[in-house]
């Protein structure tokens, strides 16, 4: 290994050994791959809720119709989009489902939980009267509603935790997941998150003037905002030892994991990208990796004017002369931004590009932004040969920072 010396060494290795996603690409990890390195988006027109009152009219919703179970009376959306997505990653990680696990843990993130049921409970009490509103939709309500529900399904016996960091949510969670495991708090952890759209976040972005009337435009001199999205991603994560000795294939290594906080305001980024850059130093430094050894990078790249130019000085920050030939995309631009889950799709997007060799694309919209010289990929896939190390970036309302570090190892 060049550059900095390991943090870990390889026998205490945490892998990850299961995936699973549910986007507006589909219910599935395929489908989530075979949308993105298509290059085009999933953003467009919906029909969740009525947005015509609103000043943008596009976001990338999950179809129901190939849902594969139907769901409680007290479950919420983003609780059944946690669930598919848990058993997918269960299911190739080879976990039984249903027996209880005492040494089995779940850390999620979610934003906003079971908002949207809420918001039809109070809908139907404001127009029909509290008799004819359901008391039960309230009940999934809890932005932890998820990451329980998952726990539930599992059988997992271990702590259960939720975090709440706005759009870093997801991967702080998996970073949180890394830390129980390397303290030996847990044997298996299942890290991710899951949100739903509703209307309290698509009127809020719309009423900051924050999302684009068209599909969002990361890093493009005309990027105008984000588009918002939903779904959820899972990866199970465990220790080498423990996945050689179930004879379960390890994907590729989760080697590193940092935040950090601007501690400069509620909405906007710090404009130098200081926080941004040292949560991406300290998770290569926590990977035990130096920055030249990256091949690639998963952006937070949300499209909005502000947080692209800032992210993009965190980059300069870490890598320097080398930022501009760092080939760069952003999942946000196919599926939008997924909030509480963005960070741990976005891991399992990151995840994918290296274990085939290849980043995925953009959509090749609009003129790059002269002021932001990355490398970004359009078009169509970029093949990156013999691809060792990633780094997917979340950034967040507040000045949460999160970064995570992933090496694609030659595992026996």
């Amino acid at each position: 290994m060049s550059g900095a010396e390991a943090a870990h060494s390889p026998s205490d290795s945490i892998v990850v050994t299961g995936l699973g996603a549910v986007t507006a690409f589909g219910w599935g990890v395929s489908a989530l791959w075979e949308g993105v390195r298509s290059g085009r988006t999933a953003i467009g027109p919906f029909d969740r809720f009525d947005a015509t009152r609103h000043r943008t009219h596009v976001a990338a919703q999950v179809d129901l119709e190939p849902a594969p179970e139907r769901p409680g009376p007290r479950t919420s959306l983003a609780d059944r989009f946690a669930i598919a997505a848990a058993r997918e990653a269960a299911g190739s990680a080879r976990l039984p489902l249903g027996e209880p696990r005492e040494r089995l843990g779940v850390w999620f993130g979610s934003s906003t939980g079971g908002m949207l049921e809420s918001e039809r409970y109070f809908e139907v009490f404001l127009r029909r009267g509290a008799l004819r509103a359901r008391p039960g939709l309230l009940a999934a309500q809890q932005f932890n509603g998820p990451g329980d529900a998952v726990a539930r399904d599992l059988g997992a016996g271990g702590p259960v935790v939720t975090i709440s960091s706005a759009c870093s949510s997801g991967a702080m969670a998996v970073g949180a997941a890394l830390r129980a495991l390397r303290r030996g708090e847990v044997d298996t952890a299942v890290a991710g998150g899951s949100d739903s759209l509703c209307q309290l976040t698509y009127a809020g972005f719309n009423a900051l003037r924050s999302v684009d009337e068209q599909p969002s435009r990361p890093f493009r001199k005309d990027r105008q905002g984000l588009s918002l999205g939903e779904g959820a991603g899972i990866l199970v994560l465990e220790r080498a030892e423990s996945a050689r000795r179930r004879g379960v294939p390890a994907l590729c290594v989760l080697a590193g994991e940092a935040a950090t906080c601007d501690a400069h305001h509620m909405t906007a980024p710090h404009p130098e990208g200081r926080g941004a850059g040292e949560a991406i130093s300290l998770a290569l430094a926590d990977a035990g990796a130096d920055p030249v050894e990256v091949d690639f990078i998963n952006a937070h790249g949300t499209g909005t004017p502000l947080n692209d130019a800032a992210e993009a000085m965190a980059l300069n920050r870490v890598f320097g002369d080398r930022t501009s030939g760092i080939p760069l995309t952003s999942t946000k631009a196919l599926i939008g931004h997924l909030l509480g889950s963005a960070g741990a799709v976005e891991a399992v997007v990151t995840i994918l590009c290296l274990l085939r060799g290849e980043v995925h694309p953009m959509p090749d919209v609009g003129e790059r932004d002269p002021e932001i010289p990355l490398d970004l990929v359009l078009g169509s896939p970029r093949r990156l040969g013999n691809a060792r190390c990633a780094i997917s970036i979340s950034l967040a309302f507040g000045g949460t920072n999160a970064a995570l570090v992933f090496r694609r190892e030659p595992f026996a």
